[in-house]
């Protein structure tokens, strides 16, 4: 499949299930140059479920399956988040959440430093990051894709680029934050010279792999 049959595959048009404007733009720039028109769920005014499952895939499948009904286009959703092993994996599905209404991820970094420390969990802090894509299409179907990053945590926090608790995670292998990193060091993919490195490109690149 190529990025032309791709864009007759969505008729043209997929909705990305989310008010997140971070999540918007790395969605656009995963899908530069397959003609492919993205709307988002805020420009469309839709709703913003309740994320009451328990798991990563549940969420995603609730927030697609949610915006396709209400837009009866395609819509495909994110629901990601940072893991860290010595909180047991909080703050997990959660990881939103702990940024508190006002979306604060400095409030949520704070945290995680807070509860590692209180724990008096050893160094190195290791943690990943988790994506799950879910592609919900009007006749029903259903498809769901994860990827995964692992690393440790890097505190102080480094980087004022990418979102959320970026300038707190250290991809293995890599030097510098997620913070740190541009838009394209963090999810270029290959098919640009990138690495596909954030999780996000991963579950990208097993749902996509035409855009390689």
């Amino acid at each position: 499949m190529n990025p032309v049959s791709l864009n007759e595959r969505f008729g043209g048009e997929l909705v990305v299930a989310t008010h997140n404007a971070g999540k918007v733009r790395e969605f656009g720039e995963l899908f530069r140059g397959t003609g492919l028109r993205l709307l988002s769920a805020a420009e469309l005014g839709l709703d913003e479920p309740e994320e009451t499952g328990e798991t990563f895939r549940a969420n995603a499948i609730l927030k697609a399956r949610a915006a396709m009904r209400e837009s009866g286009k395609a819509a495909i959703a994110d629901d990601s988040g940072l893991c860290v092993d010595a909180l047991d994996g909080a703050p997990g599905i959660y990881s939103a959440r702990w940024a508190g209404t006002g979306k604060s991820f400095p409030h949520a970094i704070a945290r995680v430093k807070r509860e590692l420390d209180q724990k008096g969990a050893a160094r190195p802090w290791r943690a990943h990051f988790v994506s799950v894509l879910a592609i919900a299409h009007p006749d029903g179907r259903e498809e769901t894709f994860e990827g995964r990053v692992e690393g440790v945590l890097a505190f102080p926090p480094r980087g004022e680029l990418g979102f959320g608790y970026d300038p707190i995670f250290l991809p293995d292998g890599e030097a510098r934050t997620f913070g740190q990193m541009t838009a394209f060091e963090k999810h270029g993919l290959p098919r640009d010279g990138g690495k596909g490195l954030s999780h996000r490109a991963r579950a990208f690149l097993l749902a996509f792999p035409e855009l390689t």
